[in-house]
């Protein structure tokens, strides 16, 4: 499953990888307007997860796995045929979003229909923390075909890569659901749930720092080599590459201390260390480039550490027969929240001078600071609420 989730990721950042140096200027398009297209990729994954993840609590996963990541590859592999401007661009990307929402939580609801009984909490925190691995490899795939074959052949090639998904899926045996009654939009249980409501909410502050920082990062390396320049080996494919790869140790790590310490404990250390540290680039921006790569770094660390505990402790605390849609209610506030960050980072960084301006650079990371705070305040609601219960 981790194997083919990274073929399912190929896709994943082609987009954002190659926004900055080749899309927008080819298409004339300003920050705004190219986060929004980025954006579009976790719209459509925002209006598809609630039906497709939902739907596994009454099918096979397998099946909505596999037909998710066809759709995904193959939309991939249209804009690199019919993407002219932002208008096609973010319909087509908005496509491949909408695959990868039959792609992500329903491969991680086949994955634990599969698993033993007992704390799937690793099982799950290395598919999520392979999710990093894949993206790792989309930003460098997608960068150096780009630089040499044009970014048409980027969405050419990465777009291929769910075949390895749809190998996993004709390989895993198949799993019959529980018959369900009732309605298939059913999240009145879920939001009742206010565990796992927090835990939800939570993971959307995630999000929103994630998919603006993933957005963009191409983009602020490639002003920081422009205006303070930079070692020649580091280039733009070599910060990216190395921000998304970290991810994985760091989400497996954030893990475990979640299973020592407590999951709002550390979820909330997390979070509040990743607000600094986004704060310190934001100031930093016209710093030297060696401090700017140690905290970005640093970042790198941070920013995905919660996503496993977050994740596990969504599915624990998630009803077994309602698990479906927890997953989906899980994804849907997950990537609404992406979208918001890729856009909103955009628009920050257009009202306060554009991507050649370190004000510019200032307010995206104030804005990635601010979302990332919100979590510790879901977790803390949600805790108080349940003491509120017991009593």
């Amino acid at each position: 499953m981790c194997i083919g989730q990274l073929g399912n990721l190929l896709p994943h950042v082609t987009l954002s990888a190659n926004l900055a140096q080749h899309l927008m200027p080819a298409w004339g398009l300003s920050a705004a307007e190219g986060g929004l297209m980025a954006s579009g990729y976790a719209f459509g994954y925002m209006l598809a997860v609630p039906v497709l993840t939902t739907l596994t609590d009454r099918i096979d996963a397998r099946i909505v796995l596999l037909c998710g990541s066809m759709v995904s590859g193959l939309a991939t592999i249209a804009f690199g045929i019919f993407g002219q401007g932002f208008w096609s661009g973010t319909l087509i990307w908005s496509l491949s979003g909408l695959g990868f929402a039959g792609a992500y939580m329903p491969g991680l609801k086949a994955l634990t229909d599969r698993l033993p009984a007992g704390d799937p909490s690793r099982a799950v925190t290395l598919y999520t923390s392979s999710f990093s691995v894949g993206v790792g490899l989309s930003f460098l795939v997608a960068q150096v075909l780009a630089d040499r074959w044009g970014w048409r052949t980027a969405f050419y090639v990465t777009g291929v890569g769910p075949i390895a998904m749809v190998i996993a899926c004709l390989l895993m045996e198949g799993h019959r659901p529980a018959p369900r009654t009732g309605r298939l939009l059913n999240f009145a249980p879920v939001f009742a749930n206010r565990e796992a409501l927090g835990y939800i909410l939570g993971y959307g502050a995630h999000c929103f720092e994630l998919y603006g920082i993933r957005t963009w990062l191409v983009g602020f390396w490639t002003f920081v080599v422009a205006h303070q320049g930079a070692p020649s080996w580091l280039t733009p494919v070599v910060v990216s590459f190395v921000f998304a790869v970290i991810s994985m140790p760091a989400s497996i790590l954030g893990n475990e201390a979640a299973l020592k310490f407590g999951r709002h404990r550390a979820i909330t250390i997390v979070m509040i260390t990743s607000a600094c540290v986004a704060l310190l680039l934001g100031l930093s921006a016209t710093g030297p480039a060696w401090v700017l790569a140690l905290l970005l770094v640093v970042y790198g660390l941070t920013v995905p550490a919660d996503s496993g505990a977050l994740t596990a402790g969504m599915s624990a605390a998630a009803v077994s027969e309602h698990r479906g849609a927890t997953l989906a209610l899980h994804s849907t506030v997950g990537f609404g929240l992406s979208a918001l960050g890729a856009w909103g980072t955009g628009a920050a960084l257009d009202a306060a001078g554009g991507p050649q301006s370190a004000s510019g650079w200032l307010l995206v990371f104030l804005v990635l600071a601010a979302g990332i705070a919100s979590g510790p305040l879901a977790l803390r609601w949600a805790r108080r609420h349940q003491e509120r219960a017991a009593a």
